[in-house]
This record gives C-alpha cells, sequence and structure tokens, in this order.
C-alpha cells in the first residue's frame, strides 16, 4: 500500500518542556519530530490492520488476508495492541467477516490480558451458526473445539488467534 500524500496540518499545544523531550526522543528515534509523534499516535501495526481490513472486504477468497490479520495481532505486544486495534472500522464488512475480525480481536486481548476496544460491542453475533468446514462429521469437534470468544459470535473454528497450522 503506497504512502497517501501529506496535504493536512495538525497543530497541538505543547509546553517548552514537552516539545524538547518530544524533539529529544524523535532524535534518539532517527526521526523528524512529526514524524515521531505520527508514529505513537497512529502506530504502523493500525494501519497495516486497516489495509487487511481493506483487502478483506475487496476480496472473494478471504483466507489469506484473515490470515495475515492473525499474524499482526499476534506479533503485536501488549503495549502495542490497544492502538493498534482501537480505532479499526468494520462497518464496511460482512456480518461475518466482522464477526470473524471481532473475534479475533476479543481473543487477541484476552491473551493479553486487556479490554477488548469497544467497537467489538458494536458487532451482532451471527444468528445462525457458521463452521469453518462444510464437513458435518467435523462439527462436533468444533463445537467443542472452538474459542469462547468465537462461539459467542456463532463462530466454530478449529483453532484461534496465534494457532494455525
Amino acid at each position: 500500500m503506497a504512502p497517501q500524500p501529506r496535504s493536512a496540518q495538525l497543530q497541538i499545544r505543547v509546553t517548552p518542556r514537552e516539545k524538547a523531550r518530544l524533539k529529544r526522543l524523535a532524535r534518539a528515534a532517527g526521526m523528524d519530530l512529526s514524524a515521531y509523534v505520527l508514529s505513537r499516535a497512529l502506530p504502523p501495526e493500525s494501519e497495516r490492520l486497516a489495509g487487511l481490513l481493506e483487502a478483506l472486504r475487496r476480496q472473494g477468497d478471504r483466507r489469506f488476508a484473515l490470515a495475515e490479520f492473525d499474524e499482526v495481532l499476534s506479533a503485536l505486544s501488549a503495549a502495542d495492541f490497544p492502538l493498534a486495534v482501537e480505532s479499526l472500522d468494520v462497518t464496511r464488512l460482512d456480518s461475518l467477516t466482522q464477526n470473524q475480525v471481532a473475534a479475533m480481536v476479543e481473543q487477541a486481548a484476552a491473551q493479553r490480558q486487556a479490554p477488548p476496544p469497544a467497537w467489538t460491542r458494536d458487532v451482532v453475533a451471527l444468528e445462525r451458526p457458521w463452521f469453518a468446514t462444510d464437513l458435518k462429521a467435523l462439527r462436533l469437534h468444533l463445537l467443542r473445539a472452538s474459542p469462547v470468544v468465537f462461539r459467542r459470535r456463532n463462530l466454530f473454528v478449529d483453532a484461534g488467534i496465534g494457532s494455525r497450522v
């Protein structure tokens, strides 16, 4: 995804001491002040996740985008997780994909002992059960093996975040 040209400005008021500290932190990170503040306010992980949501919206076969979403979520530290997921917008996704993404984020939050972002509460659980396979012989296994956050959303999968086979 190519970077968007920047044409808008944002001004914030800080004390001279805060500005000096921000400049020192930016210099230590090898960045200019604007790049440093922007990287802290909008970490690259949140942009990557937002790009993957756009790919999920456009693609017919979503398995690869969901797998990459899983990889990014799994790699997030407990400190980076809240900022990376707090402003994800799933409203343009179909209901199944909204629930899959919400369940993945909720499970990642639970693994980090962090609260899930508020937007996950707005995603309405599926009315009918969805199984990760059409093989009826495996459905009983999926009913038992699915992580709780997925079951609450009527999604039945073999494993959750970070445990792809």
